[in-house]
């Protein structure tokens, strides 16, 4: 099972043609940013949560808003867990980790946890790299956000 997510949320309602128009449905953005947030909410970063359905329920992204991937470290009683970012689309529905770069590795996650920016307006793909991918393919950890600009609402 392939899951798909924008991350955006208002393009269900096919409300993506506004690109700098100030009328119709479209608007000012109301948010202040930039945020941060807590990728899985409480949940965390881990084997067996549904990611995509879980950052199109909680889109809108914005550029500069910050992702925090909280897990806990490898024990006994945990496995490991690490943060990749995919270079396109075709890596991340055959979680294809051949040319992806390692964000954070299984140790990073613990405490406060990694914090990634979304620094640019282009789509990010994220996931496990553990397991030769199988917490990717598997366990449903990958997701990928595109954020918006900040100040308009599409």
């Amino acid at each position: 099972m392939v899951a798909f997510s924008t991350a955006n949320k208002d393009w269900q309602q096919r409300n993506y043609t506004g690109w700098g128009f100030n009328h119709g449905p479209y608007h000012l953005n109301k948010t202040e940013g930039p945020n941060k947030i807590l990728v899985g909410g409480p949940e965390n970063w881990h084997y067996g949560f549904n990611y995509s359905d879980w950052s199109l329920k909680n889109a809108s992204f914005y550029v500069q808003d910050t992702l925090v991937f909280k897990y806990d470290p490898p024990t006994n009683n945990t496995g490991p867990h690490s943060v990749y970012l995919l270079p396109n689309l075709w890596s991340y529905i055959h979680c294809d980790l051949s040319q992806a770069k390692m964000l954070a590795s299984p140790t990073q996650g613990g405490g406060n946890g990694f914090e990634f920016v979304l620094k640019s307006w282009q789509p990010y793909y994220f996931a496990c790299g553990e397991h030769g991918g199988a917490h990717c393919k598997d366990g449903m950890m990958r997701f990928f956000v595109f954020p918006k600009l900040r100040g308009w609402h599409y």
